[in-house]
């Protein structure tokens, strides 16, 4: 896996030397707000050699390079799921090649189903921490060791700092913000309510098949790390309707505009 990292690091490094510090992953919603960054230049998932392509609609599917305000950033405009079929080494070897570019922080951003009852459709959540319980671990396996060491801490997988930094600037913003644990599912199904239900028990406040993953491998490089969800629906059980792919779109397009200034405000006080 190293040897693969290393080699998509020379298929970017081919085509841009362009050192980010901080790197993005978009979300359902956001997956345009790359396009409106100072850009230096893109690549696409297609010219990097052993990299895995999302196929999931609405994921462009590329990296850009460019400034928010003076910070270099790398930009994920659509990432990779489990539930696509990848190994998790190749769902988490994007978060893992930004690492090797140069990124020290990464922000992560998500759709999710809200299982907390006081949240509803529209809320932006920080998150806290996160729960992986259902999904295999990206650190299984021989562990990487030019990456991180092979049982690295999880104490603090979200950083308290960059937490403080969302809150204060929502706060400036007049944006509302929630506060919760996410939970990691596989997917691509929604979850039923008996599992709805189980992730509450754990202590969930939102639930995606995404970001936790990406969390964990980021933090395995040493990396500062922070996250938003945007809930799109209410969980099966808790929303009184079926829930389906098209709502959740809706939603996220719904609030983009202050997700997306929220996100663009916090990555230059970082």
């Amino acid at each position: 896996m190293y040897n693969k990292l290393v080699k998509c690091l020379k298929s970017v490094r081919e085509k841009t030397d362009f050192v980010p510090e901080v790197g993005l992953i978009l979300g359902s919603g956001l997956g345009d707000y790359a396009d409106e960054i100072k850009i230096v230049t893109t690549v696409d998932y297609n010219d990097i050699e052993g990299f895995p392509v999302s196929t999931v609609v609405g994921h462009k599917g590329r990296f850009v390079f460019g400034y928010v305000g003076d910070v270099p950033v790398v930009i994920m405009q659509g990432r990779v799921h489990y539930y696509e079929g990848y190994p998790m080494q190749d769902v988490v070897l994007p978060t893992r090649l930004m690492g090797m570019m140069g990124i020290k922080k990464l922000f992560l951003t998500n759709a999710s189903g809200g299982l907390n009852e006081y949240f509803k459709a529209g809320d932006l959540m920080i998150i806290t921490d996160h729960i992986t319980t259902a999904v295999p671990s990206p650190l299984i396996g021989k562990n990487i060791d030019e990456l991180g060491t092979r049982f690295p801490d999880m104490s603090e997988v979200y950083s308290k700092r960059l937490q403080g930094v969302i809150k204060e600037t929502a706060a400036e913003l007049g944006i509302e913000v929630q506060e919760g644990v996410y939970v990691q599912f596989t997917g691509p199904n929604y979850e039923t309510p008996a599992e709805v239900r189980l992730a509450k028990t754990w202590g969930g406040d939102a639930v995606g098949m995404s970001t936790a993953v990406e969390a964990m491998a980021a933090r395995h490089m040493g990396l500062e790390v922070c996250g938003i969800s945007c809930v799109t629906n209410m969980a099966a059980g808790i929303s009184k309707t079926a829930l389906s792919h098209k709502e959740v779109q809706e939603t996220a397009d719904r609030v983009a505009k202050e997700f997306k200034l929220l996100v663009e405000t916090v990555i230059k006080k970082m």
